[in-house]
């Protein structure tokens, strides 16, 4: 009878230990950082305007999409081709918020999943039938399926014209463009729509330390956007550190040729400016944020605020950047080392954020590194 006192006991301990430890509850060390201050700040100053400027930039798409399909010539051509880049540019800010309405509908790996498969594509336009939205899709969809329609399609711009004006099918190439553009407005409209509606009173009441809070959800977003959209999309993976040898058709913007060093510098102003908490429409206003609370916690590293490591080290990053070609394919045909130093770069700020920042903030990162790094 003892001993199964005692068991009955051992049993309750480990299931009141398991019980504190699972689940989403609010269980976690509390810090008495006003979290909800923060959130504010990202929905009021950086999120939603950076939706609501995309969405801008995508209605101009639209307006240059249907003057070309109207008349493919070469200054709509041109028109088009400045409107994608002004929005491609935007959606560099835009990426890393995968939550709500966005992480619902799959938004993200709609807008910008490349390379592009130029067989799905093709495929599309000569079946004539296709739901853009569909998983199967989403290497045929959004910016980088416009980089091959724009800049991709065929050699040189009269034949890209030709493509559009006397090709047998072009009637079905001006339809693809043309719904591709659209859905990209529709999907980011919705996403818009469901924040200014409804769900940034969610966004910014969930300030709790779970798995799912808004904080906790924003925090991996955040880390996971640097370390697999930018540090391995942009950079490793076609500058061949996951493979055995380079892969420079896989970098961003690979038929415009001269826009990648473009897009990545834009994603690490994004990448910065948010952990600092600049409002997207004036840099030089900033709120609450992740180096705001870094600093709060009193959080540093070898006698360095963490903050401050963080914001050298991507300063750095930059840098390496910086020297690179704009065309990153040529790039790495010419000299990877150059390519892979920048890399070295960025995956130090990777360490800095997903062990550092996240322990300091209580945080558990949510999804499985897989790349060996």
């Amino acid at each position: 009878m003892i001993k199964k006192g005692i068991t009955i006991v051992v049993l309750m301990v480990m299931m009141f230990a398991c019980s504190s430890s699972d689940g989403d509850g609010d269980n976690k060390t509390k810090d008495n950082f006003d979290r909800q201050t923060m959130l504010i700040n990202w929905a009021d100053n950086i999120i939603i305007p950076v939706f609501q400027d995309l969405n801008t930039q995508l209605d101009a798409l639209v307006t240059a999409k249907n003057t070309f399909v109207a008349t493919p010539n070469q200054t709509n051509l041109e028109a088009f081709r400045l409107a994608w880049l002004n929005a491609y540019k935007v959606w560099q800010y835009a990426e890393m918020f995968n939550i709500g309405k966005a992480e619902a509908t799959n938004y993200v790996y709609q807008m910008n999943v490349y390379p592009t498969t130029v067989a799905d594509i093709e495929a599309n336009i000569a079946n004539g039938t296709y739901d853009l939205t569909h998983a199967n899709n989403n290497d045929a969809v959004g910016f980088p399926a416009l980089d091959y329609l724009l800049y991709g399609v065929a050699s040189g711009d009269a034949a890209i014209l030709n493509v559009y004006t006397t090709n047998a099918n072009a009637s079905g190439y001006k339809t693809y463009v043309s719904d591709l553009v659209n859905q990209m407005k529709s999907q980011t409209q919705a996403v818009l729509t469901d924040w200014t509606s409804g769900y940034r009173t969610t966004f910014v009441n969930s300030t709790t330390n779970t798995a799912t809070s808004a904080t906790n959800k924003l925090a991996n977003d955040f880390i996971y956007y640097y370390e697999k959209g930018v540090r391995a999309n942009k950079v490793g993976i076609p500058a061949g550190v996951f493979s055995t040898t380079p892969l420079p058709e896989k970098v961003e913007g690979y038929y415009n040729k001269n826009v990648s060093k473009i897009l990545i510098l834009e994603s690490m102003n994004a990448v910065q400016n948010f952990f600092n908490g600049k409002a997207y429409n004036d840099a030089g206003t900033t709120g609450a944020s992740f180096k705001t609370y870094l600093d709060y916690l009193n959080i540093a590293k070898g006698g360095t605020d963490l903050s401050t490591l963080i914001n050298n080290q991507l300063n750095l990053a930059r840098t390496k950047i910086q020297d690179l070609n704009a065309n990153f394919s040529s790039q790495i045909n010419t000299d990877n080392t150059k390519m892979t130093l920048a890399y070295d770069e960025l995956q130090k700020a990777v360490v800095l954020f997903k062990v550092d920042m996240v322990q300091a903030f209580n945080i558990s990162v949510d999804y499985i590194d897989a790349d060996g790094d």
